[in-house]
């Protein structure tokens, strides 16, 4: 059966705020499927938490330690024209831009903290995937892909769901034309990955009460090729970077601009050649780096030992960043390409 994705109603309930996308006040969102998403509820308090009291993949309180009882889910979705509008991002933990063949771009979109019961539209599995889920487990979800990207991703620790294994987890809508129409329910994705395992932090958090470091900046611009460069523009009501791409806002399928509260540009080389069918990011070892938060940047050197380890992310004084508690955007740009601040404040 086609389905129709219709607009959704959202039902908020008071609480502090600490704002921006992957970050919002508790809600249970209604779908036009009938269904409800989960979310972290967060407590109207600013007093430190244990740290088993934080949702691991935002740095967010998690009180009731819900993202400590279910996995993982990584969703790989569509970044063309063609796929906009997208639904669920506004709600990942955690998204990851990665170049495909023809210079174009794709996402990897982490959920755990909040389950949308309508995400996509769902793509395709590429080489680079298996570097980026290794560490984080879980669930992964696609809509298939060429044998040598299945080859790789099935040596992956994660729970493979694509639409011939995921049942109602996964549909096609009627108002879209395929490849783009295929979208998913992270609910019933969820609850085909079997004994949870909580996934492991990927970043390092500061307080409210720390400040961050780092020239200020308004705006920036991460030169994908092929007309598919992102700019960041600091939102000082919401205190993240609000996101543009094809020349516009980047607004979800529900009407959320989707404004991440950090923003990292890792420059990666892309063994293969950038845009070249079968190649992918080299995500072991090291490089230069850009990480934007709280309206500021600091270069940075990242580093990753092996698969299993985490990528760390240093300053010039050789500390480890913190990042502000929140959705975290990564972009895994080419040397070949460029970051470039367009609008500083001196």
């Amino acid at each position: 059966m086609r389905r129709v994705i219709g607009p959704v109603i959202v039902v908020c309930l008071s609480v502090a705020t600490l704002g921006a996308s992957g970050a919002h006040a508790d809600s249970t969102t209604t779908t036009s499927l009938g269904l409800s998403s989960t979310t972290t509820t967060r407590p109207n308090t600013t007093s430190p938490l244990k740290r088993s009291r934080v949702a691991p993949l935002t740095g967010l309180p998690d009180p009731t330690r819900l993202t400590q009882r279910r996995s993982a889910l990584t969703i790989k979705i569509d970044n063309t024209p063609e796929a906009m509008p997208q639904y669920g991002i506004d709600k990942a933990d955690d998204v990851y831009e990665e170049i495909v063949e023809g210079g174009i771009t794709r996402l990897a979109v982490i959920f755990n903290s909040h389950l949308p019961t309508e995400v996509g539209p769902l793509r395709s599995v590429r080489r680079t995937d298996r570097e980026l889920v290794y560490r984080i487990g879980g669930i992964f979800a696609f809509s298939g892909g060429a044998q040598y990207a299945l080859e790789s991703i099935a040596t992956a620790p994660v729970k493979l769901i694509t639409e011939s294994n995921a049942g109602a987890a996964m549909f096609r809508v009627s108002t879209r034309y395929p490849p783009h129409n295929l979208f998913a329910n992270a609910v019933l994705l969820m609850a085909k990955g079997g004994k949870p395992k909580p996934p492991p932090a990927l970043f390092t958090y500061r307080s409210v009460s720390t400040p961050a470091r780092g020239p200020r900046v308004n705006s920036f611009i991460v030169g994908f090729a092929s007309g598919y460069a992102a700019s960041y523009t600091w939102n000082g009501t919401t205190r993240s970077w609000d996101r543009s791409i094809f020349g516009s806002p980047d607004v979800s399928a529900t009407g959320v601009r989707l404004s991440p509260r950090n923003v990292i540009v890792m420059n990666v080389k892309y063994l293969g050649g950038v845009g070249v069918l079968g190649s992918y990011a080299l995500l072991v070892g090291s490089g230069p780096a850009e990480v934007f938060t709280a309206g500021r940047v600091q270069r940075a050197k990242w580093s990753r030992k092996g698969l299993s380890q985490p990528i760390i992310y240093k300053n010039s004084s050789g500390r480890v960043i913190a990042l502000t508690p929140g959705q975290t955007w990564v972009e895994l740009l080419d040397p070949t390409q460029h970051a470039s601040i367009t609008s500083s404040v001196h």
